[in-house]
């Protein structure tokens, strides 16, 4: 959530009140994340978040947005975009496309104990269920073929380890892709991003997920495994934390049991999660784009991610 194109306060206010959201009293960048502008705007209505998109293009963006608006009618907390008097609720700014949803409430928990991770696996199935009927289909934008296409392109910035390394994980994935137990899987939309500073809190009551701008149509035990490589794990050295995934997965399967082919593959997703954010961590770090605010994240993290998968798989 950098600031790539920077907004002014009349613009702001423009589009505010085109979608009747009250009278700008403040405007703020926002910083951290790497792929759209934010900025928190205050109005006598209300807190909102304002998002221009810098790579995700007028085509692709319904999906996602339309994916929070069906969410939110079916009581997920998520943010709800803000339409306009025509009900279109995506918009243009700076002549780039635009949306403007509302700000949750809490803060997030960097910190989590088990209460925060059984709280986010049982809304993450909640979540599943809740988008199983979305008719708008689009993949996971940031799925295996992207992994394919980036490797090769992060290559000449590894050591001839971490060459090796990541090779070798590619090659895994695509080989599991191409299983009849990985076919087994049950997808539907997901989040594919849910991270720690993704998701809000007010004390131990989770009030909301967000940043929906990786969603597509995957796994949903990717999803799954993606919030396990994040949320229970000790952070400085990937370490898998048991205690806190056993809250997730219990309050996860409380809505929504895991298949058996679930079951069977959860280690080939953790090491897919783990992959995937190694892969898009190096690319920002080593290919950044230029912007106000910007703070690419070290790709080092998920590569200890990685071998910590490898050398200890997650077993049900």
């Amino acid at each position: 959530m950098a600031v790539f194109t920077e907004v002014s306060e009349s613009q702001a206010t423009e589009l505010l009140q085109s979608l009747n959201l009250g009278k700008l009293t403040g405007l703020r960048g926002i910083q951290g994340g790497i792929e759209n502008t934010n900025y928190f705007a205050t109005t006598d209505k209300g807190e909102y978040v304002l998002t221009l998109f810098e790579r995700l293009n007028f085509e692709q963006l319904p999906f996602y947005l339309h994916l929070m608006k069906h969410l939110a009618e079916r009581g997920i907390p998520v943010p709800d975009p803000a339409p306009n008097r025509d009900g279109d609720i995506l918009h243009t700014l700076n002549g780039k496309p635009a949306a403007v949803v509302n700000k949750l409430e809490g803060k997030s928990q960097l910190a989590p104990m088990n209460a925060h991770c059984a709280g986010v696996g049982g809304m993450l199935a909640r979540m599943h269920l809740a988008g199983a009927d979305y008719r708008r289909s689009q993949p996971n934008l940031r799925g295996l073929p992207w992994w394919n296409d980036t490797v090769p392109v992060v290559l000449p910035y590894l050591t001839l380890d971490q060459a090796a390394l990541i090779r070798s994980e590619l090659a895994f994935q695509n080989h599991t892709a191409a299983s009849s137990a990985y076919a087994a899987l049950p997808r539907g939309p997901v989040h594919a991003d849910l991270f720690r500073d993704n998701v809000m809190f007010n004390g131990e009551h989770l009030t909301g997920f967000f940043d929906f701008y990786f969603a597509g149509v995957d796994t949903w035990l990717f999803d799954l495994a993606v919030c396990l490589n994040d949320w229970c794990i000790d952070l400085s050295s990937g370490r898998h934390e048991a205690e806190r995934a056993k809250a997730m997965i219990d309050a996860y399967q409380q809505v929504r049991p895991l298949s058996s082919a679930e079951r069977q593959m959860l280690p080939a997703m953790m090491r897919a999660g783990a992959l995937r954010f190694w892969i898009s961590r190096l690319w920002d770090f080593h290919l950044p784009r230029e912007a106000s605010m910007l703070m690419p994240h070290d790709p080092s993290h998920f590569e200890r991610i990685v071998r910590e998968r490898l050398a200890h798989a997650i077993l049900l």
